[in-house]
């Protein structure tokens, strides 16, 4: 069994069982709660006083590290039944809680790679995400599994949770599968076609949430927001943030109550995009994988065609209506 070749940073955590008991067929995404450095993380998972570890680790600056070679069973998931057969892997977040633990674009292709290395080393055909937890252990119906499902903690927060879908649509495109997922929530996309990510919207209420089912919230005007982020199934399916000017200091989840006046927000050049899933160029060639999974830079706009960059540097011409404004 072998290690990934992707790693820049080996810190052996003796917090581990040697050897694991089950061959590798599953895969747990973890978030670290915080923006921790891969060194960092090793630090952490070093004392044998800690009793937890992962097998790899992803930091916000997408460089991966290993605390627990893949033979072995990491201490991660609060299972020993799932670690056993499980690659774990925990994720910096550049996002606190109020962002549902939101990682870098960087961690984040860093995450698809190592995945996608993981399965082709491992012999995982495909990944299969259902977003189901009586599934645990059914590797045909689904590979792919939650801290949350085994413990009474919200890891790997609402952001990667609710992208675990694209996660194995976009490994799946690298091994030549095929779809193996239902759509999972929260989602940055038309909520019952009302609403989509990048409308402003007239926020009404007085309470936002940290997370789409929180219990409790905390007070905050009312006044002219964003919709960032949309989780239709959840109590609060709204992800708000305040425009500068517009009165409302809201930054969480709201209900779909207290939201009046959407106005589609216009791409236009400067702002901030993310392609949509399947999109192609502006003459239908294919993308990369991982731009899709990253946001970009509106540099140029002809009508309906539309320019993106990325650090700077020209990435494709795209339609207009295959983006997604971001902000």
């Amino acid at each position: 069994m072998s290690n990934s070749k992707l790693i820049c940073y080996t810190q052996i955590s003796p917090n581990k069982t040697s050897p694991r008991n089950h061959a590798i067929d599953t895969i747990t995404i973890h978030c670290m709660a915080g923006n921790c450095s891969i060194e960092t993380c090793g630090n952490i998972f070093a004392p044998t006083s800690r009793q937890a570890s992962s097998n790899y680790g992803i930091g916000s600056d997408g460089r991966i590290g290993m605390y627990v070679e893949e033979k072995d069973r990491s201490w991660c998931s609060s299972s020993s039944s799932n670690d056993n057969r499980a690659v774990t892997i925990e994720v910096a977040n550049d996002g606190g809680a109020e962002t549902g633990w939101h990682v870098s674009d960087k961690a984040y292709k860093a995450l698809i790679d190592l995945v996608t290395d993981i399965c082709q080393r491992n012999g995982i055909k495909s990944l299969k995400w259902k977003g189901d937890k009586s599934l645990i252990g059914q590797i045909d119906k689904q590979n792919m599994t939650v801290h949350r499902w085994f413990a009474n903690k919200s890891c790997p927060g609402d952001y990667l949770y609710g992208l675990h879908s694209q996660i194995a649509e976009e490994v799946n495109k690298r091994l030549g599968a095929g779809s193996t997922t239902t759509p999972s929530t929260p989602e940055s996309s038309t909520a019952g076609g009302a609403l989509a990510v990048g409308d402003v919207v007239t926020f009404t209420g007085t309470k936002h949430y940290t997370s789409a089912n929180a219990a409790a919230g905390k007070s905050c005007k009312a006044g002219k927001a964003t919709v960032t982020q949309i989780y239709k199934s959840g109590k609060h399916p709204y992800h708000l943030k305040a425009v500068s000017g517009g009165g409302s200091d809201v930054y969480g989840w709201v209900d779909a109550a207290d939201i009046s006046g959407a106005q589609a927000a216009e791409i236009k050049v400067g702002s901030t995009v993310r392609l949509k899933s399947g999109a192609k160029t502006y003459t239908g060639g294919s993308l990369a994988a991982f731009v899709y999974a990253r946001d970009h830079t509106v540099k140029q706009i002809s009508g309906d065609r539309v320019v993106i960059a990325y650090g700077g540097v020209t990435v494709a011409a795209v339609k207009k209506g295959d983006l997604s404004l971001v902000k």
